[in-house]
C-alpha cells in the first residue's frame, strides 16, 4: 500500500508480519500491540526497526513504555470520523514527547491529512482504491487555521491579534 508522507507518495519500506509469522531479520517489521505485549523482549532485541499496530481504542498513556522502544506507531482509524487516533497521535507527540514515525491507517480521507499531519502524524497509509494525486495535493488545501499544533502556524485568532496590533481599530 502506498503512502503520503510530507505530500509526496512514497513505497512502503515496512513490512506487516501476523501474529504468528516469523519476522523478517533484516527489515523492518510491525507487529500488533497484542503480540507485542505478548513477545515483547525478543521482539524489542532484534536489530531491525520494529513497528506497533494500535487499535483506535488504545489509551496513549498505555504506549508510554514503548515510546523509546519502537520505531514507528501505526494508529488505526476504523471508520473516517473516529478521532480517537487523533489524541492518541498528539498525547504520544506532547506528552510522551515521541520522536519516531507515527502513520495514519485504515479510513481516512484526503481532506483529513492536514489535520493528521497537525497532530503529528508523518505519513498515512493511502487506502486500497483511492486517488493518491488527490492525497497528495490535500496538503495544500488550507493556510489558514483554527487551532494551535505541533509546529509554527499561525492561528487564525493569531492572524488576527498580530493585524490589530498593526492597525488597531479606531
Amino acid at each position: 500500500m502506498p503512502l503520503i508522507e510530507l505530500g509526496k507518495i512514497v513505497a512502503d519500506s515496512w513490512t506487516r508480519v501476523g501474529d504468528d509469522d516469523a519476522l523478517p531479520l533484516e527489515t523492518p517489521a510491525i507487529v500488533s500491540l497484542a503480540r507485542l505485549r505478548r513477545d515483547g523482549d525478543a521482539l524489542l532485541t532484534r536489530n531491525a526497526p520494529l513497528g506497533v499496530l494500535v487499535p483506535s481504542d488504545t489509551q496513549a498513556d498505555d504506549l508510554a513504555d514503548l515510546v523509546d522502544r519502537v520505531s514507528l506507531f501505526v494508529i488505526e482509524f476504523p471508520k473516517f470520523r473516529d478521532g480517537r487516533g487523533y489524541t492518541i497521535a498528539r498525547t504520544l507527540r506532547e506528552h510522551h514527547h515521541y520522536k519516531g514515525e507515527l502513520r495514519a491507517t485504515g479510513h481516512t480521507l484526503p481532506d483529513q491529512y492536514t489535520f493528521l499531519i497537525r497532530c503529528g502524524f508523518n505519513s498515512v497509509e493511502i487506502p486500497e482504491g483511492a486517488n493518491a494525486e488527490r492525497w497528495a495535493e490535500a496538503m495544500k488545501s488550507y493556510d489558514i487555521v483554527y487551532q494551535s499544533m505541533l509546529g509554527n502556524d499561525e492561528t487564525l485568532s493569531g492572524l488576527r491579534r498580530r493585524l490589530e496590533l498593526l492597525d488597531p481599530p479606531v
